[in-house]
């Protein structure tokens, strides 16, 4: 999905464009999706790719929202060594937005945390037959 930045400045509000777009981060333990619990699945703000499941989201005290695995080719990876540190960034595959990093200090079965902010996400509730 390729955009103009002036198209995604008009499809996004300022926040979600100054961390999906140009890399930034939200402040720790003020986004929306933080505590979020409810059955569903986490879409991509900026294309609407389905991104995480709920089932694989946990409380990892790091002030945003933390997944222990993304649904299979739906996020990419890349070095990020900004801010004088080494750690891999983590974008949706489809229209490559920022969404956060992935770490190796997660619990089981994959000891990974992938590190999103919410204002890079949307949420769908499960819906029950």
């Amino acid at each position: 999905m390729k955009l103009t930045e002036q198209q995604w400045r008009e499809r996004l509000t300022d926040e979600q464009y100054r961390v999906t777009r140009l890399k930034g981060t939200e402040y720790p333990f003020s986004g929306e999706l933080l505590h979020h619990t409810a059955d569903g699945t986490y879409h991509c703000v900026c294309c609407g790719t389905v991104l995480f499941d709920s089932a694989t989201k946990f409380d990892a005290g790091c002030g945003w929202p933390s997944f222990y695995q993304a649904i299979e080719n739906k996020v990419k990876y890349q070095p990020d060594h900004s801010h004088g540190m080494q750690r891999i960034e983590i974008l949706c595959a489809t229209c490559d937005c920022h969404l956060g990093h992935v770490f190796d200090d997660g619990p089981a079965p994959t000891g990974q945390r992938y590190c999103v902010n919410s204002v890079s996400l949307s949420f769908k509730h499960t819906t029950k037959a």
